[in-house]
C-alpha cells in the first residue's frame, strides 16, 4: 500500500478521485493517518460466538463519524489504478534485490521508480511522469 506523504503528493500533483466501491482512503487531518478505510456498499464484520463464527451484513455502521467532505480523504490508489493512471507510459515491474522497479516511458525517454512495495513504486512513478509533464507544458 502507499504511504499516506506518498498519497497525498499525488493529490498535491493533481490526481484526481471519483470515489468508488473498494478504494481505500485515510482521513486527514484527525489524528486518523494510520486507520485504513475502504469504501464500501455494504459493511460486513465477522463475529465470534460460542456456536461459530459468521459473517454479519448491516446496512449501517454504528459509530461517531457519521460523514467526512472528500476532500478530508486522501486516497490510497492500488496497483491497478496506479497502473491506470501510467497510461501508455507503463513498461514494466521488475524486482531488483530487495526492491520493486516500475519502467515507464516518455518522450524524455525511459525512467526507473524503486520502492519496497508495488504500489508505492507505482505511485512514484505516477509522479514522477506528472512532474516531467509538468516540466514540459
Amino acid at each position: 500500500m502507499i504511504s499516506v506523504p506518498t498519497a497525498r503528493a499525488l493529490r498535491t500533483s493533481g490526481v484526481t478521485w471519483d470515489p468508488a466501491s473498494g478504494d481505500r482512503f485515510v482521513i486527514a487531518d484527525r489524528d486518523m493517518d494510520d486507520e485504513v478505510f475502504v469504501l464500501s456498499e455494504l459493511v460486513v464484520e465477522a463475529h465470534e460466538h460460542s456456536t461459530g463464527r459468521f459473517l454479519g451484513f448491516n446496512g449501517t455502521t454504528e459509530w461517531a463519524l457519521d460523514s467526512v467532505d472528500v476532500e478530508q480523504a486522501v486516497w490510497l490508489p492500488r496497483e491497478g489504478q496506479l497502473r491506470e493512471l501510467l497510461g501508455a507510459a507503463f513498461v514494466a515491474l521488475e524486482q531488483r534485490a530487495d526492491q520493486l522497479v516500475v519502467r515507464t516511458r516518455d518522450a524524455e525517454g525511459e525512467h526507473a521508480s524503486a520502492a519496497d512495495d508495488a504500489e508505492e513504486a507505482y505511485a512514484l512513478a505516477v509522479l514522477g511522469a506528472r512532474a516531467r509533464t509538468a516540466r514540459a507544458g
